[in-house]
């Protein structure tokens, strides 16, 4: 059997990210990845591929690797039936996630919760798998080049993202909010109080974030994430003056997601130096930049 390499998320996610590129075109979105998933496996690894991508009611979870032990043996890949068409995708990449990168180390295979998939914010081995996930179907360079990092962007244009990544709006939010160069923040909301919240860096060093582990935070009551009555509007963009949601204006554009029985919003702020320095981490890198770089050596 060919070795298994020792490679991080980005870097899995880049490598094949490459070669779709070169393979596809730019325009190749959105990723087929259990085309992907099947055809790699079975190339690279054919005595330990994934044999089958499926998908079918599941109840307590969002997806599954799981081992085939009888003749052929391999690994099936298993999404919920019941999510919409762009959590399955999000979570098959990220049970794909989990092959490339986790399958030797749990041979008894895994299975995902929702908070382990949707919200970008498990720990260990389901941060790693939502990292690969994001980044191999919304890879940075071609992001960049749908919403330049300074624009504030609009819900028509955060659902374009979406849409050309075949994702949900909120898997869309989330990647861009990971290299946008403005101060903004997602809230999730259910009954008037924030589920979840997730803050671009400029927004977080500059003191701009909820935090939701401790008591309930409870939405404005005079938000548009508080007015289900303002649904049009919201979606157009309103704007708030400080004292609403923080100390300062900001404009909020929000969904009332009724099937979902959740709020997203999106806050935008003004531009404003950080409070405190948060020590750098690794940058993701940026497989165009690196093919380039590549082929001018």
């Amino acid at each position: 059997m060919t070795a298994f390499p020792e490679m991080s998320p980005l870097r899995w996610a880049n490598q094949l990210t490459k070669m779709l590129d070169l393979a596809k075109g730019q325009d190749r979105y959105p990723v087929d990845v259990e085309e992907l998933i099947l055809e790699y496996s079975r190339t690279v690894w054919p005595d330990d591929p994934v044999l089958k991508v499926v998908s079918q009611p599941l109840k307590g979870f969002e997806g599954a690797l799981v081992p085939v032990h009888e003749d052929p043996r391999g690994w099936l890949v298993i999404s919920n039936s019941t999510a919409s068409a762009g959590r399955r995708r999000f979570t098959v990449a990220h049970e794909a996630g989990h092959y490339f990168l986790h399958r030797h180390r749990l041979p008894n295979g895994l299975h995902c919760k929702e908070e382990d998939v949707s919200r970008r914010a498990g720990k260990d081995i389901e941060k790693e798998a939502d990292a690969f996930a994001a980044a191999l179907l919304m890879p940075l360079h071609d992001l960049r080049r749908q919403v330049d990092p300074k624009v504030r962007p609009t819900l028509i244009e955060l659902g374009a993202l979406a849409e050309r990544y075949g994702v949900s709006l909120t898997a869309a939010t989330l990647r861009w909010l990971e290299y946008t160069e403005r101060r903004s923040l997602m809230v999730v909301s259910t009954d008037g109080y924030a589920c979840w919240a997730r803050s671009s860096d400029p927004a977080y060093r500059s003191g701009r974030f909820i935090k939701t582990s401790g008591p309930p935070h409870e939405i404005p009551a005079v938000s548009g994430a508080a007015r289900p009555d303002m649904a049009d509007a919201c979606r157009a963009g309103i704007s708030h003056p400080s004292g609403v949601w923080f100390d300062e204006d900001v404009e909020e554009f929000t969904v009332h997601a009724t099937a979902l029985d959740q709020v997203i919003t999106i806050l935008h702020f003004g531009d404003a130096r950080p409070r405190w320095r948060v020590p750098d981490e690794e940058p993701e890198p940026d497989v165009y930049d690196r093919f380039v770089s590549f082929e001018s050596r």
